[in-house]
């Protein structure tokens, strides 16, 4: 039994570097040199090796176990804090995070989830009929448009107005500030982490933060003034906004979400679910421009639906659900799993790993693996049409007790998004190239972020782009 899988020769400063400026390069080096299982030092939380994962009988062993014999402690997803806050439930562990979930996860499945497909594809149109005919703009800059308002809308419950233009503004040059790998730098390492003034980078940040927290704070407790009845006429309870329903929800002892809860997990939801739903919408828009005959296929699909499809179709289609498969497939917004620890000594693929081991799963190269996906840098939708992944195999949302509680809408917009955009604009990309990933804050997205150019509208589209606050009650 051997002690130990191997580690890169790299200097750990180097490694962090590398990390940080970019992940897929370090993973893809390191798997070639090392293997299924390898030992790295680019984690700034700790002296202790990091443990990458990417075999698929060892990721069900860990995520199955999660309770057993490994943990997913919240204290390894300390990264996040800046962003999210203490109670957030990235960084909660044991009972406290089983409760936060139980309290989340309701809002996210059946009907109340799918009651946000007409405000999705109203604010789709919205944004879309606002790009200038004939002039270049960035997809991702759209997505992100599109997911921020879909976001402040269907999750806090935020419609026009004064304060939903502010809130939209200052949380966009938050997120913005993690732009580049420089900038993301901040988040891993600590010693960054200086508030010197409004002028130092920390502080400005601080202050963005703060700006946005007084106004999710100015939005709990005017909820909370007017309980019975809100400004449009509806009672809390009968609203279908996340913040009113996790507002509204109890735990088994009738207790719950404090002010402070509730403002963390909104944000966890706006950083887990803004950034990463606009960047995998982006590249199916590039793969659908940059492979006409994926375009093609999927467009023939859309119109045996006939003009102006309802959602609840929209989404059944099998080979829409396989162009988001592979997208999410291809480059995974979410490069690794959430920190496992060991937590008693366990053997995994032939090594005995002691008591605090701490692993992760990654996610980008189980998605790159040749003996499951041949020619896994290829965009093939027919991947998922033909066969079925375990979910050990195709893992973009994570798994175990630290599996995505927003995948069901995330997929769901991504679908509506795609589609709609697909079935009413003529879009091409302006510069027919291969575009790669790079690192933006915690995740990937599309260098570039992806340009293109708009047109015109299809002959088929006959909705008017209502005000998208007209559906969200």
């Amino acid at each position: 039994m051997k002690k130990l899988p191997p580690s890169p020769k790299t200097p750990k400063l180097l490694q962090q570097m590398q990390w940080m400026i970019d992940p897929v390069g370090y993973m893809e080096s390191s798997a070639r040199e090392l293997g299924d299982l390898f030992n790295s030092q680019i984690s700034p939380l700790s002296d202790n090796l990091l443990l990458f994962v990417s075999n698929p009988q060892a990721l069900r062993q860990i995520l199955t176990n999660d309770t057993k014999q490994f943990s997913a402690p919240g204290k390894w997803n300390t990264i996040w804090l800046p962003l999210v806050g203490e109670y957030s439930l990235l960084l909660l562990s044991g009972n406290s995070h089983q409760r936060q979930r139980q309290l989340i996860m309701p809002p996210f499945h059946g009907e109340r989830m799918r009651s946000y497909g007409e405000l999705i594809c109203n604010l789709t149109q919205k944004v879309m009929s606002q790009l200038s005919v004939g002039k270049p703009f960035s997809a991702r800059n759209a997505m992100r448009e599109i997911s921020l308002q879909v976001i402040l809308q269907a999750v806090f419950g935020v419609y026009e107005g004064e304060r939903y233009q502010f809130l939209k503004q200052r949380i966009s040059q938050m997120l913005d500030w993690f732009e580049s790998p420089i900038t993301a730098s901040f988040l891993f390492l600590k010693s960054l982490q200086r508030d010197w003034g409004a002028w130092s980078p920390w502080g400005h940040f601080v202050r963005l933060r703060e700006a946005v927290d007084s106004l999710i704070y100015a939005e709990i407790a005017e909820r909370h003034q007017h309980h019975t009845r809100d400004r449009a006429g509806a009672t809390l309870g009968e609203r279908t906004d996340i913040l009113s329903l996790l507002m509204e929800a109890r735990d088994e002892v009738g207790e719950g979400m404090t002010d402070v809860e509730l403002r963390d997990e909104l944000m966890t939801l706006l950083v887990a679910g803004h950034e990463t739903t606009a960047s995998t919408i982006a590249w199916a828009l590039y793969w659908t421009h940059y492979l006409p005959e994926v375009r093609e296929k999927l467009m023939a699909e859309l119109n045996t639906l006939g003009e102006d499809p309802d959602p609840a179709s929209l989404v059944k289609l099998p080979y829409l659900n396989a162009v988001c498969h592979e997208t999410l497939r291809i480059y995974p917004p979410g490069m690794l799993t959430f920190t496992r620890e060991v937590r008693e000594p366990v053997k995994l693929l032939g090594y005995e790993l002691p008591v605090g081991t701490r692993i992760v799963g990654s996610i980008y190269l189980v998605h790159h693996r040749e003996d499951i996906y041949p020619q896994p840098k290829q965009f093939n939708p027919e991947r998922f049409t033909n066969n079925k992944f375990s979910p050990y195999e195709f893992i973009p949302f994570g798994g175990g007790a630290r599996r995505c509680v927003g995948l069901a809408l995330a997929q769901y917009e991504m679908k509506l998004v795609l589609a709609s955009i697909l079935s009413n604009y003529n879009l091409a990309l302006v510069d027919n190239r291969l575009i790669k990933p790079q690192r933006r804050g915690l995740t990937l997205a599309p260098a570039g972020g992806v340009k293109m150019i708009r047109s015109g509208q299809r002959v088929r589209q006959k909705q008017s782009v209502a005000a998208a606050s007209d559906c969200a009650n």
